[in-house]
């Protein structure tokens, strides 16, 4: 349903990932670790909403230009702020308990998915759905695209805001280069991909997947890892577009058919 806007959307996840690891880097130290996580997902929809109402008008590879350049933008803003304020690159970070970083990060992803299912529901959801499908189709309908996008741009910049503060609580050192790594940009596209984007499941399914898939290859084949992680992707692209989930719908399907088929 989400497969048009939001596949842009997730293409500029490196900068809000890298706000967040700066809020928690620069406020940890002084302030509640929930109001840290907060204010990080605050920050970050402020930044998305200024961004989204200037260049949301951009579509397809226009758009996807545009996240990487965004990506670079704060890199090198984040970099000269850093030289000019304190004369040396990166942070030591106020780290946090693993138990309370466990629990943070589940609380985010059940507000995701909350959130997600709620705005499926919504006439943003209706909306982006006939955007994902026919974005010219749905502008000479009615729909509102710009305000659409900017809207859905910010919510989903404030969950990778709070997601990088509380990731930067597990780490004792950050710098311009480790926050805003573009590598954080594929890998929510590269998840819902695996998984499906069809549905609300498929992204779980497939975050689920790649991360015990990048374990078990960093682990048993690290000097392979990238080769065999990446044909596993060009496979399931070419012969799985519809994810592992519509591949599990298609073998369920079949399978009741086939059920069906005595009687």
């Amino acid at each position: 349903m989400f497969a048009g806007p939001t596949g842009y959307i997730s293409l500029a996840s490196a900068a809000f990932y890298g706000v967040g690891l700066y809020t928690a880097a620069i406020l940890n130290a002084q302030m509640a670790f929930p109001v840290v996580v907060i204010l990080a997902g605050v920050f970050c929809f402020i930044v998305a909403v200024l961004v989204g109402m200037l260049t949301l008008r951009l579509r397809g590879v226009y758009f996807t230009i545009f996240t990487f350049g965004l990506v670079q933008l704060l890199f090198y803003a984040v970099a000269e702020v850093e030289r000019i304020a304190t004369g040396k690159r990166g942070r030591f970070v106020s780290t946090e308990g693993t138990e309370t970083v466990y629990y943070a990060m589940f609380i985010v992803a059940v507000l995701v998915l909350v959130t997600a299912v709620l705005l499926r529901r919504s006439r943003y959801g209706l909306a982006l759905q006939s955007i994902g499908e026919y974005e010219q189709a749905a502008e000479h309908s009615g729909v509102n695209v710009v305000r659409t996008k900017v809207v859905v741009f910010a919510v989903s910049s404030v969950f990778m805001g709070m997601a990088g503060a509380i990731v930067a609580t597990r780490r004792a050192y950050i710098d311009p280069g480790i926050a805003f790594d573009l590598n954080v940009t594929f890998m929510p596209v590269l998840m819902a991909i695996l998984g499906g984007m069809t549905n609300l499941i498929g992204p779980v399914i497939g975050a689920v997947v790649f991360a015990y898939l990048g374990e078990f290859l960093l682990t048993r084949l690290p000097d392979l890892y990238m080769l065999v992680f990446g044909a596993v992707m060009v496979l399931v692209i070419l012969f799985f577009p519809q994810g592992l989930w519509g591949l599990l719908a298609q073998g369920w399907r079949k399978l009741r058919g086939g059920r069906r088929a005595p009687a």
